[in-house]
């Protein structure tokens, strides 16, 4: 018993300290918990190649789950999940998954699909309805401030900003 539970700390241990950095840094905005996969859910489970393509906010299925860099999206079918798969970096949520508007302040705020814009291909998504509005002021601006704090923020945990 007591060799059952060494085994266990040890085994716990090592997959924190070789988890993915995201896990650590705080690069993706993820919901809680633990997908099947073993991966935290990236973009509330919103399919990004539909969302990307059709500007369709289409749930996906756990039984088609691609997981990249640590974070697991869910997909509404094996052939998004492919298309995924074959160049996650074009589907993928700008920021980590974080509000653009929150990163572009040097924050880390949720990102909810709900409030999303598609720009020259790319997905932004924002915190809540007002703070899309305050987007909507000045969107290339805001694009532009959030890309450049990004590369300062993006491996700054949350609770150090």
């Amino acid at each position: 018993m007591k060799n059952k539970m060494i085994l266990a700390v040890v085994a716990i241990s090592s997959a924190v300290a070789f988890a993915s950095p995201g896990f650590a840094a705080d690069e993706y905005n993820t919901s809680k918990g633990i997908t099947a996969a073993g991966a935290p859910l990236g973009l509330h489970g919103v399919d990004p190649v539909t969302f990307v393509n059709l500007g369709n906010r289409t749930n996906g299925s756990a039984k088609f789950t691609a997981v990249h860099d640590g974070v697991a999206y869910y997909f509404a079918t094996e052939e998004k999940m492919k298309k995924f798969q074959s160049a996650p970096a074009s589907f993928l949520p700008q920021n980590g998954g974080f509000c653009t508007f929150g990163v572009s302040v040097g924050k880390k705020f949720d990102g909810d699909p709900k409030y999303a814009d598609i720009r020259d291909g790319k997905l932004y998504v924002f915190l809540n309805e007002d703070i899309y509005r305050e987007y909507q002021k000045d969107k290339k601006g805001t694009i532009a401030k959030a890309d450049a704090m990004w590369k300062k923020i993006r491996s700054t945990a949350i609770s150090d900003l």
